[in-house]
């Protein structure tokens, strides 16, 4: 966990809406908000917004009304809580934003000019510039390694103190402007224009300045509003009736009546829940390049996952030694551990570890044995050993050893290469473990490597089928070996052996099918594939082409957070439905609170309507315009937060929001006006 997601989980940036000092930052621009160029993007509370300042004018032509000035108030105060929901949203993305902000400095490069170097402002610098950074220097651009390899402390993006290699000619090239050369000389190659670096894309991004509405919120805003139009012809219809019962109805009282049946509780929330979802990305140190992707992530029906490093671990282990005939397990452990001291692979430290775990033989170092020659492991060779004490041991590929053997004058065992064939066929890597000694050169038994599954894979891949989303892996492997890794790991699906053009193709098929795709990469040719998916997440430590094909960028490069992002996405649109439902239902509350209470005197026959037995027509009003303010802040944590996902099918989240969220909706508002209600009664004057 990075610092900077320590700090969310304890309580910092985004510890919740009662933090007094969020707050005190917030109600400043939950003010500057009120201004109707801002408010105007959301038509619902534009028109709280028209309603507070129409009533706010009729109070002032008739002072003495107490009525008309409640009203007032509380409909500023809904505005008010609206404006706020929003700006403790874009708070916590402005406490990242300052931090990146820091990070952010005017640098000087130093640009090559042919063979010399000139110091010259980071921000001339244009695309294509040559630069020279070394330890110490920060570097002044976004760019890609071109020649060097050097240590970055990239702590100021990602939050992690833990240094990380960039180095020319791979997967790990691109560096972010900003961050800081600890180590060794690289030539960067300037990739982006002052400005629009990848912080400056950031801090963007994380105020929410720019920030975008989704299709479905922008759906959504639609559906408000013509509900909105629907309600004001319906109220405007209200004073010819009442005219005819001889019942008068102020335009103080429309306008509190519209406010109350306008879908004031979603309208105010909307923005706020659409910012919050993209701010829990930024706790999980992922940067969504629009909120589109976050919506598409809780969409998505197939999940394309690489096999090395997000479903294995990455690195072939040691899992067994098979001895052959005549030899016994602990004889091979203690020559494949003694071969494998001059092997530096992570495979050949695996092997000594599994020899001292398994069979508690003590890890001995090269030091101890200082008259041995030690073989080093190569690439050509694909081999290591050492000769001491007039034996020869060697571990290694199988055909390498199989021909050492044959050199030193020996007969490889036929159980050797049965075994080697069995584990390759099962999806591993056979090692074989030869010695020559005084009985000759021989075989003694075979290392199996695997690729090992990272604990607790199976069971997320059932979560995610459980939700609904098809898992398939993959990989560069052969089919044989990519099956025993599928089944092991329980994907639903592989794809073995993959070009870029296979998974360019595989994503077609999927989306042609009407699914949506989303997959992890990291390298120049996972580009075209993370452009085409429609949640493409690219790895911070990838190049530069990958993260700009990406609408997402992991700044901890942990290709299993994917799952994450695609819970995030569910959570983001579960909130969002189930607020839409609890704001519907809470309007039907409302006008069959309000309605009966200010016809029963003209039409008897509502009074049966009138179940919570309101005080007076002005009470049940009040009440109702304080209910839908204050019910309003109290479910901006629940905006912030999100409501909480369960893997589930449609059917079954949709009985779960009828149930809580609609039934909540009718409830809530008989239960708190009817409070309300009662403490007014107790004031003078209004009971």
């Amino acid at each position: 966990m990075t610092d900077r997601v320590k700090k969310y989980a304890d309580g910092g940036v985004g510890s919740g809406l009662f933090d007094p000092a969020q707050l005190v930052k917030a109600l400043p621009d939950a003010f500057r908000k009120l201004d109707p160029r801002v408010v105007v993007t959301s038509p619902v509370m534009f028109v709280v917004l028209v309603g507070s300042v129409l009533t706010t004018v009729f109070s002032f032509l008739d002072p003495g009304d107490w009525f008309g000035w409640a009203i007032s108030a509380w409909l500023w105060l809904t505005v008010l809580f609206a404006n706020l929901a929003e700006a403790m949203a874009e708070g916590r993305g402005k406490a990242q934003a300052d931090t990146l902000r820091r990070a952010k400095t005017d640098t000087v490069a130093r640009r090559l000019v042919g063979e010399r170097e000139e110091r010259v402002p980071g921000t001339s610098l244009r695309i294509g510039d040559l630069v020279v950074c070394e330890a110490g220097d920060t570097i002044p651009g976004d760019g890609d390694v071109i020649d060097g390899v050097a240590s970055v402390d990239e702590s100021a993006i990602t939050g992690e103190s833990a240094p990380v290699i960039r180095e020319s000619g791979g997967d790990r090239s691109a560096v972010t402007g900003g961050t800081k050369v600890l180590s060794d000389r690289v030539v960067i190659r300037i990739t982006t224009k002052p400005g629009e670096t990848f912080i400056d894309r950031m801090i963007n991004l994380v105020e929410g300045a720019a920030r975008q509405k989704t299709p479905n919120e922008i759906a959504l805003n639609i559906l408000l509003a013509s509900l909105t139009i629907v309600f004001l012809l319906a109220v405007a219809t209200l004073p010819p009736f009442a005219d005819y019962a001889g019942t008068e109805l102020t335009m103080v009282v429309l306008v509190a009546l519209l406010v109350c049946l306008i879908p004031t509780t979603i309208g105010a929330l909307l923005s706020a829940i659409g910012i919050a979802g993209m701010d829990r990305l930024v706790q999980r140190n992922v940067l969504a390049m629009s909120g589109r992707a976050v919506e598409a992530a809780g969409d998505v029906s197939t999940l394309l996952l690489d096999k090395t490093g997000t479903i294995t671990l990455g690195n072939r282990r040691a899992a067994e030694f098979v001895p052959v005939r005549g030899t016994t397990e602990a004889e091979v452990a203690d020559a494949a551990q003694l071969s494998s001291l001059a092997d530096e692979t992570p495979e050949g430290r695996s092997v000594v570890v599994l020899a001292k775990e398994r069979y508690g033989l003590r890890e001995r170092h090269q030091g101890e044995l200082a008259h041995a020659e030690w073989i080093a492991f190569t690439a050509r060779t694909r081999m290591s050993g050492v000769d001491v004490d007039g034996r020869k041991v060697r571990k290694g590929a199988a055909g390498s050893v199989l021909a050492w053997v044959r050199e030193q004058g020996g007969q490889p065992a036929a159980d050797a290469v049965e075994t080697a064939d069995r584990i390759s066929e099962a999806g591993g890597t056979p090692l074989l473990v030869a010695v020559h000694d005084e009985r000759g050169a021989r075989v003694l038994g075979v290392v199996h490597l695997k690729d090992v599954v990272k604990d607790g894979m199976r069971e997320r891949f059932t979560e995610l089928r459980r939700m609904g989303i098809r898992t398939i892996m993959i990989t560069g492997d052969n089919p044989l070996t990519a099956k025993a890794i599928a089944d092991e790991a329980g994907v639903d699906d592989f794809l073995a052996e993959a070009t870029p053009e296979d998974k360019m193709a595989l994503i077609k098929r999927e989306q042609a099918g009407g699914k949506l795709v989303a997959m992890t990469g990291d390298g120049t040719n996972d580009a075209p594939a993370l452009a085409q998916a429609d949640v493409g997440v690219a790895m911070n430590t990838g190049t530069s082409a990958a993260k700009e094909a990406g609408n997402m960028v992991d700044l901890d490069s942990n290709p299993t957070k994917l799952i994450e992002i695609v819970e995030i996405g569910k959570q983001l649109l579960i909130t969002r439905g189930a607020l839409t439902t609890f704001s519907i239902a809470n309007d039907v509350a409302k006008y069959f609170a309000i309605i009966p209470a200010l016809f029963a005197a003209a039409y008897p026959s509502l009074d049966k309507l009138n179940v919570m037995h309101l005080a007076s027509p002005e009470s049940a009003i009040l009440s109702a315009v304080v209910f839908n303010a204050l019910v309003i802040i109290a479910l901006v944590p629940l905006a912030l937060k999100g409501v909480r996902y369960r893997p589930g099918g449609a059917d079954r989240m949709l009985r779960r929001n009828l149930t809580v969220y609609g039934l909540g909706g009718l409830v809530a508002p008989f239960l708190g006006i009817k409070v309300i209600d009662m403490l007014l009664s107790l004031i003078p004057g209004i009971g």
